[in-house]
């Protein structure tokens, strides 16, 4: 929300929160907001981000989406959630939760549309509603009331908030937005049952209330056939204070094809599709001198396995450098950090380069599917220093399935080994920063069925990893295995699960993915008031037996996903997809696509 008026009765507010810099507006927009009363003839579209607005500002494809639909014609503005302390204050002045640009009250719009990007926002979902006027559950909205739809990753695994979404978009917001759109404003004014029946023909569409388990096929994931021809923004708003990731950014290509079996971006987003590189580098180049970012950004899943990186990196290295613009790429795969590539980064100002092993031995990388070799990793290494970085960062997994000590030691051996080539190659400031996050398995990958660590396993591995370091230019953190375990716990979730989200919502359970808010006494409470176990969601499942997310057809067929599975236990890799088609079901290679 934010705070327009110097005057008004709700700026003296800002006094009392922390960060008030997060409500004042004050943004740089490349559009004049829509009058709210010239857009009676169109639909009045309010994207809610499900934490704060430093969070949500650095989400691209939030603002991707914002621009798009502004392109299609709508009226479309903007909502994060309040903190804590703003929360209070709001509810103690009895004021509702506005959006960013009109500076109306949430309940006020025609649809009201959440991002899904992680569990762990779940319960701020419900404060958004709640102080946006609008009942917590889709059964209890009456017409008057926005239609709530939800898109991003949690949209595959709906269950666990199915009661408070009318309706969920599943897949690329892009490919199904428009026709959805049009709909609901041709169909205002009709009950709100029927309009939602009419949303559940539409391909994609997946509406808790009006699915029936029997009769109804699982709703289909949609995707752009196309990427080169995809709706690019000419500019972005620039925030009004410092956000996560402040830079400029555009996608290069949507896809993974190298087939990590813990990682659903890339098994469900599949095929790749790329921009051309021309297209990049001007887009780019406009962005920064549009808005004035000293940071650019490209972003995929796997930015080195674009086609043409080093001639992009070519392309824009002249451009950005004159106008002392820093680029930066996503985690780099070691196997694919070329010489070539490093020579075209070190002309460009540079910090440090980030990695993600996943595990510590081979055998183990084998079993995830990370597809390079021991050796590729330390002649990576080798070169990066030998040019000049001296800070490198390192992504690892712990809990992974087949997971031994042994893997658990080479995490710590290869981060020594590490900082060992950056001191024979004269780098004597150079540091390691090791992170491992508890591995939570996800629907629609091959380790949907794997069972999930204790929050006692995870800690004793974290804490015997944290034991293992011995020299102070190495530094190890581990993730809080108890928001892990949670997370484990939505991630695989059913219906049951709603009402323990909002059961701990009511006993003030916000901003569950923050570290000094998180507390999972509040969750187990829940959970016990429901008569639920939270590890009925953590333990291994049989392939055999129905799951949650059923209901959702992610493109990429269960038979594949249990092949690939038993491949793990054998410590089998699979090949790229862009070096041999695994039938996966796809069939963007001419192999049959599942039905």
């Amino acid at each position: 929300m934010v705070f327009p008026e110097f005057d008004g009765p709700m700026w003296p507010l800002l006094a009392q929160v922390s960060r008030p810099s997060r409500y004042c507006g004050s943004e740089w927009r490349p559009y004049t907001p829509l009058p709210w009363d010239d857009a009676k003839g169109t639909l009045r579209v309010c994207l809610a981000f499900p934490d704060v607005y430093e969070i949500g500002m650095s989400y691209y494809g939030f603002q991707l989406l914002s621009a798009f639909l502004r392109k299609e014609g709508h009226l479309v503005d903007r909502a994060y959630c309040p903190w804590i302390d703003m929360e209070s204050l709001l509810r103690r002045h009895g004021l509702p939760l506005h959006s960013t640009e009109q500076g109306r009250p949430l309940r006020d719009f025609d649809v009201l549309g959440f991002t899904l990007q992680h569990e762990m926002g779940y319960t701020n979902i419900l404060t958004m509603l709640d102080l946006g006027g609008i009942p917590l559950r889709s059964e209890d909205r009456c017409s008057s009331d926005p239609i709530v739809i939800a898109g991003g990753p949690g949209a595959l695994v709906p269950e666990p908030i199915a009661p408070f979404i009318d309706l969920f978009c599943v897949g690329e917001g892009e490919a199904m937005l428009p026709e959805l759109l049009s709909l609901l404003r041709d169909t205002r004014g009709e009950p709100r049952e029927s309009r939602l029946k009419a949303c559940s023909r539409l391909q994609g569409i997946y509406v808790p209330s009006c699915f029936d388990e029997a009769r109804d096929r699982p709703v289909r994931r949609q995707l752009l056939e196309s990427f080169e021809e995809a709706f690019l923004p000419e500019a972005l708003v620039v925030p009004s204070v410092a956000v996560v990731h402040d830079r400029a950014a555009l996608e290069l290509f949507r896809g993974c094809s190298r087939g990590c079996r813990f990682c659903q971006a890339g098994m469900v987003c599949r095929p790749v599709r790329e921009r051309g590189r021309e297209s990049v580098a001007k887009s780019i180049v406009d962005l920064v001198e549009r808005t004035g970012w000293e940071e650019a950004g490209l972003l995929s899943l796997a930015s080195c396995d674009y086609s043409d990186i080093e001639g992009l990196i070519d392309a824009l290295n002249g451009p950005l450098s004159e106008r002392n613009v820093k680029l930066s790429l996503p985690s780099l795969r070691m196997d694919g950090f070329s010489i070539g590539l490093a020579e075209r980064l070190q002309k460009l100002r540079r910090g440090g380069l980030t990695f993600a092993p996943e595990a510590g031995t081979q055998r183990l990388r084998d079993v995830i599917n990370k597809g390079f070799e021991e050796e590729s990793i330390f002649a990576c290494l080798e070169e990066v220093f030998a040019r000049g970085w001296d800070r490198v960062k390192l992504y690892f997994m712990m809990g992974l399935p087949t997971e031994t000590e042994e893997d658990l030691d080479g995490i710590v051996r290869l981060a020594q080994s590490a900082l060992a080539l950056a001191r024979r190659n004269g780098r004597k400031r150079a540091t390691v920063a090791v992170s491992v996050a508890g591995f939570v398995p996800k629907a629609h990958t091959p380790f949907q069925w794997e069972r999930q660590n204790t929050v006692e396993e995870f800690r004793e591995k974290g804490r015997y990893l944290k034991g293992q370091v011995r020299d102070r230019s190495v530094s190890l953190k581990y993730h809080e295995p108890e928001q892990s375990f949670l997370e484990g716990v939505l991630a695989r979730g059913d219906r049951r699960v709603a009402d323990v989200i909002e059961r701990a919502w009511r006993m003030g359970a916000r901003f569950d993915g923050w570290s000094e808010t998180f507390d999972l006494t509040r969750w187990l409470d829940a959970f016990d008031f429901h008569s639920l176990a939270p590890e009925t969601f953590t333990r291994e499942r049989e392939e055999s037996e129905p799951l949650p997310w059923d209901r959702i057809d992610s493109r990429v067929t269960r038979d594949f996903l249990i092949r690939e599975r038993r491949r793990a236990y054998a410590s089998r890799t699979t090949v790229d997809c862009r070096s041999g088609c695994a039938s996966c079901g796809l069939g963007c290679h001419g192999t049959e696509a599942s039905s």
